[in-house]
């Protein structure tokens, strides 16, 4: 299989500059011996392979319009124009990754067809029963578990049954204690001469076994896997006893040819000690020879070329490579990569590129704006803020800018600079106003910009251009690992152009010539020639001038200098505690800095994260926990980054780092003195599931409460994380912009389970929101209470999600979309573009139009939304935002007053909404509340007991309510506001009139008018909702919808049945489930799906919940299980064979409902009371079966319950509110099942024990990666309180 590649164009028109990057991706190369600010660039990017005849067509209009080689030429960047640029991305056909599978035969000739994996701790059992008696002595007393967790890289062979046949385990250390770990590099100098290892390039082999009929082809094979994975390893060395220890030479070993020895210095006491092998990359993958393609190379590059180039011929005809040849001249060159005079590969350059376009379209600061400097340079002049709303100026890089110039780009500052001052990260919110799409990983620019016309900023450069660009590129996928080759010739033909650009479709996987290439805005990675020597070293004190100069645009630039400096003086903080800092320097220029301490709130850690999931405690020192506190790079070094975090670990004698971002609210209320900077590094760390806390009741546990590290309430953050195993292991970059409209709790959970894949990155997650993401003001979480709480999300959960670090925010409402050239309009204004788009926009509260005076009844008409200019103290309270502006304006307006505020609707909200209004100070008197009729919206309460109870508080705080009425009419005084309404009830012919200084609407809950004209416009198909499948297609293959907004088609016959009746967090889970297998490249289990099943409707298990307080100041909880809603004297009918346990009464405030199905599992539970209750809690009771709970049925028969508050309390239920209670379940039921008789029919065993060991009846097995590094990335991942035994080498705390 081969690939190649051309460029193509869409006609979506470009966004602004922080939206460009959705649709393709700038590389930058640095031209090898050139100063370091000409860091460098490249064009290519799109497999051909499957590509549609309208993309072909696109592709031939692109290259028309380029112009400079006629209808049958290739595409030159400079024949470009903005307008045909737009939005479009370059095309190149490259060719797939190195095919996985290999065959090696046995010295006996039998032939296994194996597959390189990375190993995971499952294969430990296999991998010991590959240990042969040498093994030891090669490599001495090895504990596998505990090397898996200290390994760089570790691979594992397996054959088509899935035996495992081979494993290696490399690390960046000698596999002897021979020396430190720090120093192995000056040690292997002074031992060894003529030897190029460096850190950055070597990994030593600390382990290597095979089966031994296969040892030689498998040990070629692994370790030409690890050069695939690792495109800047060089060397793998391998230290094993001398012979006169071993008893036997090196080259007995079965290895194959792999390793050739490395002679030591003379008198060496290495001579006598140990032998060093080493294996270069050209051993495995041999540097090709590259020259000026000719004529007569035509031929072997059409073998290459054919196979996938259909389209292209028949677009451009058969010659479109003789063209590119034949025009060979001062402009565009040709090359041809060769292995034995037959060529391989083969690309096309250009150095005549419109470098306009791209200054326009990208940040290109830190190269200078493609430029070579010139002294007329405009680059100092004040930055315009681009995050609307943020008035942290802490949170912005400084207004001043260094210039940048090719001699001095060292200079450069770190572009993504944010800082807080709390010991860990502010990260402030990515919002920008309609349609200004910013990346929250790279808040600072290193170049100041200047005014243009359309109120952009922009730097002006007057140099001459220094960049060249790759217009095609295609390459014998055998050979395809030593693609850079060709990057030394190609600085070579234009020797006074510094940098390559190179443009990618966003939807283009990363391919090996751009694993060493620098990404533009949003993100700017960097990478060099594997030539250059990149250090990383700790920090002496004639670093602190280099460090300075390093960081002085940036706010914390103080900061950072001083810690360095306490490094280089003390070595720890001034509350003792210990300190590293580090630099990384290029041609002996500063051009990084970290600064770590010791991570000393590790047991915090343990039991608030998933940590478990990335790493085995029992393993890791308390000493060896790392805390980043600092990280700052050159941008144009980007693409060292994780090797800059591996230096840190190895030279600090660091197992794991940890890096937490705490919300932007924090840093206006707190001031720390240690103050952190917004890390670069963010993108090679892994982001880190909270854990789901009990909420303890520690009077009632006493001496049984846990440990204050565990129960003690700290601010939230979210926890990114690293370690030796995955510093290494770069995740599938998917960059298809996927573009969320709504932050609702589905679109949250869609872009939560996205963001904390354990195998992928998606760097363009676009949010469009009215007011952006959630949970960025807690001062206004208190207004809350007007409205019902779902439990989806909290505070604290967006505290520990942070999903501004990784999605971006488009402040505004989507108006219209354009299906056919792919963009949503924001606010009538702006244009999003997207590849998927994701609809979440739920339904809302509408202004009610008013029936008229002279209306008798209800029409079917009714109700229908206003549309005339709504007053501005009429209410439709739908977010926390409304809520924070509505409490504000009664507090401005009307608290003092004595106007009459009038709450109207039929649901849970008009209670909810009376309770605030009441706790805002507004006299029950003065609140009037108008009950709509029931057939305009769902019932509030379903309890009939409860409904009295509340009807009482009303009318004891004096509060006046109406019965079923219709809103007739209204007037409005001068100033445009409601000054009076009138209602007309269903029993009674007189109307009622009422004085109005605030109007409360809850009568009318649908779609959004623009939201819908939007979906009506782009001919989506409507039915009262919007229509999707089983698995939330619309009518348009890239458009998916979920939520409240939509409606199942018809053809289910099912009308009755919407998302609206489940849980919104398990919606946005499956949603994002459903997409996840259109971007994860790792196989999945195929499987015919029975005949009729796409007719059938999904089946959603989780609870939905209503939260919130009720006049009289009642905390109310009712959890039910999904479904059409039923009032609760319907639901526990004696037909449904369930049992109901009530304990309290609901005036006395200690009402406890709880209903069993007739498997005796819980499907509701309803909670009333006066005092505040453990809702987390409670949450976990749903689905368990009565046994689980203590016996519960047997202890209620026998009169043993009298208050279900107190019984929930009790220190045996903490079990089943743990995280990881299901792992327990899981375990029993697996050992139940194993101990039960061969011959017993396990079918007839008694369901409710089934249920209480976890049968799957009830329990659907949560998801799993598939890496048990990663584990249950589940939304919840319960388990047992305190094992003796801790469970799938997962401690609990």
């Amino acid at each position: 299989m081969f690939a190649f590649g051309v460029f193509w164009a869409t006609s979506t028109k470009k966004p602004r500059v922080e939206a460009r990057l959705c649709s393709r991706s700038v590389c930058v190369r640095r031209r090898e011996g050139t100063p370091l600010s000409a860091a460098s660039a490249a064009v290519s990017g799109m497999l051909l392979r499957g590509m549609k005849a309208r993309v072909a067509a696109r592709a031939a209009s692109f290259l028309t319009k380029m112009g400079n080689f006629g209808p049958r030429a290739g595409a030159a960047v400079s024949g470009l124009s903005v307008k045909d640029v737009r939005g479009h991305a370059a095309l190149s056909v490259f060719k797939s990754a190195a095919c996985g599978m290999v065959t090696v035969t046995s010295w006996r000739g039998n032939a296994e067809v194996v597959t390189a994996r990375r190993t995971e701790s499952h294969d430990v059992p296999d991998i010991v029963t590959l240990f042969s008696p040498v093994t030891e002595d090669l490599f001495g007393r090895i504990d596998v578990t505990y090397l898996l967790e200290l390994s760089n890289l570790a691979l594992t062979l397996c054959n088509e049954k899935n035996e495992v046949l081979a494993h290696a385990a490399f690390l960046d250390y000698p596999n002897w204690n021979i020396t430190d770990q720090a120093e192995w590099e000056p040690f292997l100098h002074e031992n060894y001469t003529n030897n190029k290892c460096t850190p950055l390039n070597t990994l030593f082999v600390h382990l290597l076994v095979a089966k031994e009929e296969y040892a030689a082809g498998c040990s070629q094979e692994i370790v030409r896997r690890a050069f695939i994975l690792l495109p800047e390893l060089q060397f793998i060395l391998l230290f094993i006893p001398s012979e006169e220890r071993l008893g036997f030479s090196h080259s007995e070993l079965a290895m194959g040819n792999v390793f050739e020895r490395m002679m030591p210095v003379p008198g060496s006491r290495m001579e006598r000690g140990f032998t060093l092998l080493a294996c270069p990359r050209h051993r495995c993958h041999p540097q090709l020879y590259v020259r000026q393609a000719r004529m007569e190379d035509y031929d072997d590059l059409m073998l290459i070329w054919t196979p996938q180039s259909e389209t292209l011929k028949e677009t451009y005809g058969e010659y479109l490579l003789v063209d590119l040849i034949e025009r060979e001249g001062e402009e565009n060159q040709a090359a041809v990569c060769e292995v034995d005079g037959t060529a391989v590969g083969f690309m096309s350059l250009c150095s005549h590129v419109n470098i306009s376009l791209f200054q326009e379209c990208f940040d290109l600061g830190p190269f200078h704006g493609l430029c070579k400097p010139h002294p007329e340079d405009i680059l100092k002049v004040p930055r315009k803020p681009s995050v609307q709303g943020d008035k942290d100026e802490s949170n912005q890089t400084s207004p001043k800018a260094e210039p940048v110039c090719s001699q001095d780009l060292g200079h450069v500052p770190g572009a993504d600079a944010a800082v807080q001052e709390d010991g860990a990260v502010v990260l402030s919110q990515t919002e920008v106003p309609v349609g200004d799409i910013s990346n929250s990983g790279s808040k600072g620019s290193a170049a100041p910009l200047l005014e243009t016309e359309e109120g952009d900023l922009h730097p002006v450069y007057r140099g001459d251009p220094n960049v060249f660009s790759i217009r095609l590129f295609f390459i014998n996928e055998k050979y395809e690992t030593r693609s850079l080759d060709f990057l030394q010739y190609a600085f070579s033909v234009f020797p006074d152009r510094d940098l390559c650009v190179i443009l990618v479709p966003h939807d283009v996987p990363e391919f090996p010539l751009l694993q060493s290439f620098v990404r533009a805005v949003p993100s700017c990675t960097s990478s060099l020639a594997r030539e250059l020597s990149f250090n990383v070293r700790k920090a002496t004190t004639s670093d602190l001038q280099g460090v300075k100069m390093l960081v002085e645009t940036l706010s914390l630039n103080e900061k950072i200098w001083n810690d360095s400096k306490i490094f280089t003086e003390a070595r720890r903080d001034p509350d003792g505690m210990p300190v590293q800092a580090f630099v990384a320097e290029v041609l002996d220029q500063i051009v990084g800095v970290s600064v770590t301490r010791d991570e000393m709130d590790i047991e915090y850690i343990r039991s608030h994260y998933n940590i478990e999931e990335f790493i085995h405690f029992n393993h890791h020192q308390q000493e060896e926990h790392g805390h980043l506190c600092h990280f700052v790079l050159n941008p144009v070094f980007h693409h060292y980054t994780k090797y800059f975090l591996k230096e840190i670990l190895r030279l600090g004698h660091k197992s794991s780092l940890y890096y937490p971002i705490y919300p932007e609210y924090v840093e206006a209320q707190f001031q720390r003195p240690r103050a952190h900077s917004l890390t670069s590094a963010l993108r090679c760390m892994a982001p880190v599931r909270p854990r789901r806390q009990i909420v303890y009741p520690l009077r009632a546990l006493g001496a049984s409460a846990p440990a204050e590290q565990v129960s003690e309430d700290q601010l939230k953050y979210s926890l990114n994380h690293t370690n030796r195993k995955l510093v290494l292991e770069s995740k599938v970059c998917i960059n298809s912009r996927i573009v969320v409209v709504g932050a609702s709790d589905v679109g949250i959970s869609f872009l939560e389970t996205l963001v904390f894949w354990p195998r992928l990155k998606f760097n363009n997650l676009t949010l469009i929101s009215t007011h952006g993401l959630p949970g960025k003001d807690p001062q206004s979480s208190k207004y809350r209470r007007f409205l019902i709480n779902s439990h989806c999300f909290n505070d604290d959960d967006y505290a520990q999600m942070s999903l501004c670090s990784w999605v971006n925010v488009v402040v505004g409402k989507m108006t219209s979309i354009n299906r056919s050239a792919k963009y949503v309009v924001v606010s009538k204004e702006k244009k999003v573009p997207y590849d998927y788009l994701v609809l979440c926009t739920g339904q809302s509260y509408q202004a009610l139009a008013p029936t008229g005076a002279d209306s008798t009844e209800i029409t079917g008409q009714w109700p229908q939304r206003y549309t005339e200019k709504v007053p501005s103290n009429h209410f439709t309270l739908n977010s926390a935002q409304d809520c924070s502006e509505a409490a504000r304006w009664l507090q401005e307006n009307l608290v003092s007053s004595t106007g009459n505020v009038i709450v109207y609707g039929n649901t849970i909200d008009i209670y909810t909404t009376v309770e605030a209004l009441l706790s805002l100070g507004i006299d029950g008197s003065r609140i009037h509340l108008v009950r709509a009729p029931l057939s305009s919206a769902g019932p509030s309460l379903g309890d009939a007991a409860l409904e009295r109870v509340v009807g009482d508080a009303l009318a004891q705080a004096g509060v006046a309510v109406y019965p079923d009425s219709v809103l007739a009419e209204w007037g409005q005084d001068e100033h445009g506001h409601i000054a009076w309404a009138a209602f007309k009830a269903l029993e009674s012919a007189e109307p009622l009139r009422l004085p109005c200084s605030a109007f409360f609407s809850f009568a009318y809950r649908t779609l959004d008018y623009e939201t819908f004209k939007a979906i009506s416009d782009a001919c989506l198909v409507f039915d009262g909702r919007l229509v999707i499948d089983a698995k939330f297609h619309t009518n348009d293959a890239s458009i998916r919808a979920a939520g409240p907004l939509t409606k199942f088609s018809r053809r289910y016959f099912r009308d009755d049945v919407t998302h609206s009746n489940f849980n919104s967090k398990e919606i946005g889970f499956e949603l994002a489930a459903s997409m996840l297998s259109l971007f994860d490249p790792s196989p999945q289990p195929s499987s015919e799906p029975p005949e009729g099943s796409d007719r059938l409707l999904p089946v959603y298990r989780r609870c939905k919940v209503q939260g919130g307080v009720l006049p009289g100041g009642y905390n109310y909880l009712h959890i039910s299980k999904p479904g059409i809603p039923v009032p609760l004297d319907v639901e526990h009918d004696p037909c449904d064979h369930g049992m109901e346990i009530v304990t309290g009464d609901a005036a006395a405030g200690n009402y406890f409902r709880m209903h069993l199905s007739r498997y005796r599992m819980v499907d509701s539970i309803t909670c009333f009371a006066k005092e505040p209750f453990p809702v987390p809690n409670y949450l976990c009771l749903y689905g368990q079966h009565e046994r689980l709970l203590n016996d519960l049925c047997y202890r209620w028969r026998a009169g043993q319950l009298s208050d279900l508050y107190s019984y929930f309390r009790e220190p045996w239920s903490m079990a089943i509110y743990h995280d990881r209670f299901i792992d327990l379940q899981k375990e029993l039921r697996q050992t139940l099942m194993s101990e039960q008789p061969a011959g017993r029919d396990r079918s007839r065993a008694e369901p409710g024990a089934a249920a209480a060991a976890g049968a799957p009846q009830r329990h659907r097995d949560p998801p799993r990666s598939a890496s048990s590094r990663h584990g249950n990335w589940d939304l919840q991942q319960p388990g047992l309180l305190k094992p003796p035994v801790p469970l799938r080498n997962k401690p609990l705390f």
